[in-house]
């Protein structure tokens, strides 16, 4: 019997094994959608224990936690907040009941990766594993940038707002220390006319950023046309929608809806899709013209707790798996905009797994100029564990092409959520190799092993076209 989790987790047979070792392993990541704190990669930021580094803003976790009946203060801090070690200790706790979750498997790679902790985290370890990983943070080799160093990280795309000042992007910029971290733009408030005093304080914002008075539907597209000029010249390639839905609907009414959420009053029904239908149209525009690509994530239910909501806000644990209608709006979007020639390279996540092959069949409607120019994303949130993986790699392998998968990424909020790539890439190889076993795939390991390699970080290297850190700087070879 195998002991967990070893050298071969995941791995189910010799060429699983062979492709993961030899050709996965090694090659560096390219994590171009996180929501890392740019502020705390700029200070090279160290952390006092490693509550602070799991535990805080991780609502995968607090799920978890909630589920096994923890009060919330052990959760989430709130209302009294408790110490971090009683965090930790609760954490400890839970982590034996999330067997079949990935965060079972997560938890123990981050342990072993990091720490060099090879025991099961329980009740019984809590307190050594605690102290052992403060003993070690408390070391040079654990600052931020050193834990993505040592990952083998060679570029990070923050998450950020088009009022933000990106003063930690330009610092970071002009530094060389084995990493590229590079701003997304992120407009999602620009669609939220459906409460006006939210949108209005967000548009004085983006006034004082952009230095342009917003009065009318065009004055706001020229605030935010120079906003994404200013993310253009630091650096920024990529874009990131994070939307229930596409929306698609005529748009002749746009400019009158937006001068009466100006002016105070809210949009529902037909003039908020309208509205909504025209700004994501020409804030898609506004990526094609500058040769970005863009990434539609779609599908969340947010906040389904009101009370939770009132007492602890947004982005606490309190979301889910949406059903939307996704299929005919998107074709329409993208007909629109290819038609216009303004369908840049565009990446779509649906949080609905049931959703995944309609999208790579649309997705297939739309190629062209580039490889793999529009593809279904990795799969995302709820979907980011073993099975749900696979049905992602099934989706896309089956109807479009896995072979120029741009691969996984992180999407969080931890610097020590890397090997998530390593859960990823054992996954692949897995794929990959009980084909190669079965005998539905060549026994050619430089052949397989080079598309591994192409979706571990090749292809997103080649597809966003941003630059790599200097050579040298990092450990990993390409």
């Amino acid at each position: 019997m195998r002991t967990f989790p070893d050298e071969n987790f995941l791995l189910p047979n010799g060429a699983a094994e062979r492709l993961y070792h030899e050709y996965a392993k090694d090659m560096p990541i390219f994590d171009y959608h996180s929501h890392l704190p740019v502020g705390q990669i700029r200070e090279d930021a160290h952390f006092q224990n490693i509550t602070q580094l799991w535990l805080y803003g991780d609502h995968y976790k607090w799920r978890a936690m909630r589920a096994c009946g923890l009060p919330e203060e052990l959760v989430s801090g709130v209302p009294n907040a408790a110490g971090d070690r009683e965090r930790f200790e609760a954490w400890a706790k839970v982590v034996p009941q999330t067997v079949g979750n990935p965060l079972y498997h997560w938890t123990h790679l981050e342990l072993r990766r990091y720490f060099g902790v090879n025991d099961l985290l329980s009740p019984k370890t809590a307190g050594e594993i605690y102290d052992r990983c403060a003993a070690e943070l408390a070391q040079p080799g654990f600052s931020v940038r050193s834990i993505i160093r040592r990952s083998g990280v060679s570029v990070v795309c923050t998450t950020d707002d088009p009022t933000d000042d990106l003063e930690g992007h330009a610092a970071l910029s002009k530094e060389s220390w084995g990493c590229r971290v590079y701003p997304t733009w992120r407009p999602d408030r620009a669609l939220a006319a459906n409460d006006a005093g939210v949108l209005n304080a967000w548009i004085d914002r983006l006034e004082a950023a952009s230095g342009k008075s917003v009065s009318t539907y065009a004055s706001f597209l020229e605030a935010l046309r120079a906003r994404h000029d200013f993310f253009h010249e630091h650096g920024c390639r990529l874009s990131d929608y994070g939307i229930e839905r596409p929306y698609a609907a005529p748009c002749a009414g746009a400019a009158a809806a937006f001068e009466k959420v100006r002016s105070g009053t809210s949009l529902c029904g037909g003039e908020l899709e309208e509205y909504r239908s025209a700004i994501l149209h020409d804030l898609l525009t506004l990526d094609a013209d500058a040769g970005w690509t863009q990434q539609l994530h779609f599908g969340a239910r947010r906040n389904n707790n009101s009370r939770a909501f009132a007492l602890r806000g947004p982005d606490t644990g309190y979301d889910s798996i949406g059903q939307f209608p996704i299929g005919d709006a998107l074709t329409a979007l993208f007909d629109r905009l290819d038609s216009e020639g303004k369908l840049t390279r565009t990446i779509i996540y649906s949080l609905n797994p049931n959703d995944h092959d309609m999208i790579a069949s649309i997705a297939g409607s739309f190629m062209g100029e580039t490889p793999g120019k529009i593809q279904l994303g990795t799969a995302w949130w709820y979907n980011d564990h073993k099975d749900g993986m696979n049905r992602q790699f099934s989706a896309l392998a089956s109807i479009g092409l896995i072979s120029r998968f741009v691969g996984m990424l992180t999407d969080s909020r931890s610097f020590l959520s890397y090997p998530r790539h390593e859960y990823f890439r054992r996954l692949l190889c897995a794929r990959f190799g009980t084909e190669m076993e079965n005998g539905e795939l060549p026994c050619d390991f430089d052949h397989i092993g080079g598309i591994v390699r192409d979706i571990c970080f090749n292809n997103a290297v080649n597809y966003f076209g941003m630059e790599l850190p200097e050579p040298g700087g990092d450990k990993h070879e390409q």
